[in-house]
C-alpha cells in the first residue's frame, strides 16, 4: 500500500501515538514505509525526545533466533498537557502526559468574584501553578494549555461582544499563561468531545445543565462551531414556551424552591437556606412540593430536548456537569413528558458519567488532538525523554 500522507517523522509518529511498544518490522506493516525510511525515522524521533529506544526483542524476552529487532515508544513523559475548565464559580486544572492519563489535579473555588477579571485570572494561573506540582513537573514541558470558557468562541479564540459576561469570561489568558501553546474553547464543546467516546457514532448533545444550559454538538461526527463559535448557545430559551430562560437545572431548581418557600413545612427537608440541595432527596421520599419541583424540571430538560432534536436531528442529549450526578429523577420525568407528547424525533435522554470532570477531561482530550494534528511543530524540552518520568501526586 502507498505511505500515508506526510514526513516519514510525522507517520511514524502518528502510528507510535496509536501503539505501544514496536519494533520496526511492525511500524513498517503499519505505515507502509520503507525498513531504512522507518529506523531513519525512529533515529530522528529518539533525538528529537519524542521516542524511547528500548531494550531489543531478545533482551525483552520476545525473540529467540537472528538478529533482534529494536523496540520503540512513544515517550509519555516527554511533555504535558493542562486542561482548564475556567467556570464562572469554579476553576478546575488536569495536567495529563501524552497518553491522555491524568497525572495532577487542582481545584479552585471563585464563589462570588467570578465575575472579576483579576480575580478569575489569578486563581486559574496559581490552579494551574498547583496542578504541575501536583504531578511534580516543571512549566517548562508544558506543550498545550486548552482553557474552556463559559462563552462561545471563534477559530481564533475569541468571544463575541455582549453586555460583558462574555468579555469577563473570556479576558485574555494569553500573557497569564506563558507557556505552550494556548488554546481557548466554549466549555460545552469541551464537554462534547469528552462524551465523543461514550457515544460512539450518534450525533448527540453535550448539555451543560448546571447554571445555564450550553450545548456542544456532534452532527455526523463533526463538532459544530459556528462563524462566531455561537453553535450551541441556549440564550434562544428565552423565547421558548415552558422553559423561558437558559438557566440550567441547578439554578431553576433553588428558584423553584424559593418560590414554593410559603408551602414548605418547617419540618420538610426542603425547609432552610440550603433546602434545594436536599430537593431529589426530599422527593424520592414524597415531598409534595419536591416531587412538583422535580416534575417541572424534568418538563422544562424534555422542551430542550425537543428543540435540539427538532433542529437538528440528534439521536440523544447527554446532561453533563456536576448535575449529572443527581439528576436521574428529572430525567426520569422528563422521559415520561416525551412519551407522552406527539413529537418526532424524540431524543435519547442520559446522564454523564464524568460528573463535574466533563469539561476538564474535554480540555485534556482537545489538547492531546493540538499535539497529535501537528507534533512535529511543537519543541519539546531539552532532553525530556533523560529527565525523570512523571510521578502521580
Amino acid at each position: 500500500m502507498p505511505p500515508p500522507r506526510g514526513s516519514s517523522a510525522e507517520v511514524v509518529l502518528a502510528y507510535a501515538f496509536g501503539s505501544g511498544a514496536f519494533t520496526a518490522t511492525e511500524a513498517i506493516a503499519g505505515t507502509g514505509l520503507t525498513r531504512s525510511t522507518v529506523l531513519a525515522a525512529c533515529d530522528e524521533l529518539v533525538q528529537l525526545g519524542w521516542l524511547r529506544a528500548l531494550d531489543d526483542a531478545r533482551a525483552a524476552g520476545e525473540y529467540r533466533k537472528g538478529r533482534p529487532a529494536r523496540r520503540y515508544a512513544l515517550d509519555d513523559d516527554a511533555g504535558v498537557l493542562v486542561g482548564v475548565d475556567a467556570g464562572q464559580h469554579r476553576v478546575s486544572v488536569a495536567v495529563a502526559d501524552l497518553r491522555g492519563v491524568v497525572r495532577g489535579r487542582a481545584a479552585a473555588s471563585l464563589g462570588d468574584t467570578g465575575l472579576d477579571v483579576a480575580t478569575r485570572l489569578g486563581a486559574v494561573r496559581d490552579a494551574v501553578a498547583e496542578a504541575l506540582a501536583d504531578a511534580r513537573v516543571g512549566a517548562d514541558r508544558v506543550l498545550v494549555v486548552v482553557v474552556g470558557i463559559p462563552a462561545p468562541v471563534d477559530v481564533r479564540g475569541a468571544s463575541p461582544r455582549d453586555d460583558g459576561y462574555w468579555d469577563r469570561m473570556n479576558p485574555g489568558f494569553g500573557a497569564l499563561l506563558g507557556y505552550g501553546r494556548l488554546v481557548v474553547e466554549n466549555d460545552a464543546n469541551l464537554a462534547a468531545l469528552a462524551e465523543r467516546p461514550s457515544s460512539g457514532d450518534a450525533s448527540f448533545a453535550a448539555l451543560l445543565s448546571g447554571e445555564r444550559f450550553g450545548a456542544g454538538i456532534v452532527v455526523d461526527g463533526v463538532l459544530l462551531r459556528g462563524a462566531r463559535g455561537g453553535a450551541g448557545e441556549m440564550r434562544v430559551l428565552d423565547l421558548v414556551d415552558g422553559v423561558g430562560s437558559p438557566e440550567g437545572i441547578g439554578a431553576t431548581a433553588r428558584l423553584l424552591v424559593a418560590e414554593a418557600a410559603d408551602r414548605i413545612p418547617p419540618g420538610s427537608l426542603l425547609a432552610g437556606r440550603n433546602g434545594s440541595e436536599r430537593l431529589f432527596e426530599a422527593a424520592a421520599l414524597g415531598d409534595p412540593v419536591a416531587v412538583e419541583v422535580v416534575d417541572r424540571l424534568g418538563d422544562r430538560l424534555a422542551r430542550v430536548g425537543v428543540l435540539l432534536a427538532s433542529l437538528l436531528d440528534i439521536d440523544r442529549v447527554v446532561v453533563a456537569g456536576a448535575i449529572a450526578d443527581a439528576v436521574g429523577p428529572v430525567l426520569d420525568r422528563a422521559r415520561v413528558h416525551l412519551a407522552d407528547w406527539d413529537y418526532d424525533p424524540v431524543p435519547e435522554l442520559v446522564a454523564s458519567r464524568l460528573g463535574a470532570d466533563v469539561v476538564v477531561l474535554g480540555a485534556v482530550a482537545r489538547a492531546l488532538d493540538e499535539v497529535r494534528t501537528d507534533p512535529l511543530a511543537l519543541a519539546l524540552p531539552v532532553a525530556a525523554s533523560l529527565s525523570a518520568p512523571l510521578a502521580v501526586g
